[in-house]
């Protein structure tokens, strides 16, 4: 076989078409390099998966491999990216979890983690555990002398029940919520933790369930709510129910939108900060005199690292980026980091990310107080974002050369990830005197494009950087 190696191990996980770039035997042979990399030979891995048609021969796949190199396995079967992680933390093992997330149904892969729900990037065991799986590919799978065990284990009720203890949500005001699935796993677990789908106490929450059938052909629309199309039908929903909330999850239920009473988006970075205060305070009140430290990334709302520091914490501002994130937890000891692609990341969850617990912060926090969710999320987003605009652009260099040199001297350049421009200050005035506006230019680490972010104090600020910035990008040399 000529495999593309590179095209299907991505900088954070693996991914690829089914049955092209991604096939049974090249799984296996991941997972036997995924074990010798860890040293796993007898020891525990979890394997799970989602519900796309390829999951459960992948996982099969993988079982096999692994088993063949000497590694116990512990299937969790179906489940969310965010119980992958559950597990990896409760149990100290290594897990797989098979999903392609957002992308189509034609695509699969495999986020992996050490033990600890600990990240692991192309940077830190990837590359190896790609390498050791070529070789395995040219020479077959050597299976030991004692091959591991598999047995099933179900944890989505041990995980509800663990969320619940985090987050409380018993003596909130009663609240109608619309939750678009999207037909992924947050069809099942949003059941499970919010609603009647196990003995745990019934909350004061009315779920109104979309799209809650396990299917991986995604027939309604992409599990994707980071594009405003897959938006729509759960807009339309919150306000033909007249509810207070919806909630939006992609296809793994690892991230979540969402939105207000009247149909509009809560900004991820304002639901960012609606966490990082309610982490902060928790934390006060627990350890009156420790420091707090929060993460952002580089691309959230100026307003998180406001009410970050507002309470009284430290905001550390991080590089985009899934694996990078959970080290970054680990190395500053974070209680939470937020991103603006709705990935929200906790200590209290081995420093994973954890699209359902961001959901119960913010049903928490509203539910405690008695203004429709538009009037309360308004505070924790007073400033204009774009949102995050892809071009797909064939000269990269090009594109980024063309923008720093249109803006040369309006703004202040770095590179700390991609490139950021912050509009320069007139003389004799303070830094947030007056109109400030920012942007980033950054190409993506998982698909060939270049993504546009800006973020200004006006509206027209923001409408007309946004526009210059994407014409430089897009324009043809």
């Amino acid at each position: 076989m000529n495999i593309d190696w590179d095209a299907i191990v991505k900088t954070y996980d693996v991914r690829g078409l089914v049955g092209k770039s991604l096939t049974t035997q090249i799984v296996a042979a991941l997972a036997a390099g995924f074990v010798d990399e860890l040293g796993a030979a007898g020891k525990d891995v979890v394997v799970g998966h989602d519900m796309r048609d390829s999951s459960p021969e992948f996982a099969d796949a993988f079982a096999a491999g692994a088993q063949a190199r000497g590694a116990n396995v512990l299937s969790i079967g179906l489940c969310s990216t965010d119980e992958s992680y559950f597990a990896s933390g409760v149990l100290n093992a290594p897990a797989a979890m098979f999903t392609a997330s957002h992308n189509p149904a034609a695509y699969n892969g495999i986020k992996f983690s050490r033990a600890g729900a600990r990240g692991i990037s192309m940077d830190t065991g990837l590359a190896a555990i790609r390498d050791r799986a070529k070789i395995y590919m040219e020479t077959g799978i050597d299976e030991v002398e004692v091959p591991g065990s598999y047995r099933d284990m179900h944890i989505l009720i041990q995980y509800a029940a663990y969320l619940r203890e985090l987050v409380d949500l018993s003596d909130i005001r009663p609240l109608k919520v619309v939750v678009d699935a999207a037909n992924g796993m947050g069809g099942m677990t949003v059941p499970a933790v919010l609603g009647h789908a196990s003995d745990l106490p019934q909350l004061p929450l009315e779920i109104i369930p979309m799209y809650f059938e396990l299917d991986g052909s995604f027939p309604n629309h992409e599990a994707n709510p980071l594009d405003p199309k897959n938006l729509v039908d759960l807009q339309k929903a919150v306000l033909e129910h007249g509810a207070d909330i919806g909630l939006a999850f992609d296809g793994d239920a690892d991230r979540c939108f969402v939105i207000d009473e009247n149909g509009q988006a809560v900004t991820p970075s304002a639901v960012a900060a609606i966490v990082a205060h309610r982490e902060i305070a928790r934390e006060k009140r627990a350890n009156p005199k420790a420091d707090v430290t929060v993460l952002h990334n580089l691309l959230t709302s100026r307003v998180v690292k406001e009410v970050i520091e507002a309470d009284g914490a430290r905001a550390v501002k991080t590089k985009v980026g899934h694996s990078l994130i959970k080290d970054q937890m680990a190395a500053t000891n974070a209680i939470f980091g937020g991103e603006h692609s709705a990935h929200y990341y906790f200590r209290d969850f081995w420093g994973a990310d954890n699209g359902m617990l961001a959901a119960m912060h913010v049903l928490a926090e509203y539910g405690s107080q008695d203004q429709p969710l538009s009037e309360f999320a308004k505070k924790y987003n007073p400033y204009y974002l774009s949102g995050e605009i892809n071009s797909t652009v064939s000269d990269v260099a090009a594109a980024k050369a063309r923008v720093q040199a249109a803006f040369a001297d309006r703004a202040d350049f770095d590179e700390f990830d991609g490139i950021t421009a912050t509009n320069k200050q007139e003389l004799g005035k303070p830094a947030d005197a007056g109109n400030w506006w920012w942007f980033n230019v950054r190409a993506s680490n998982t698909e060939p494009l270049l993504r546009l972010n800006v973020e200004a104090s006006t509206e027209a600020d923001m409408v007309q950087i946004r526009d210059e910035v994407l014409n430089l990008i897009q324009q043809k040399a």
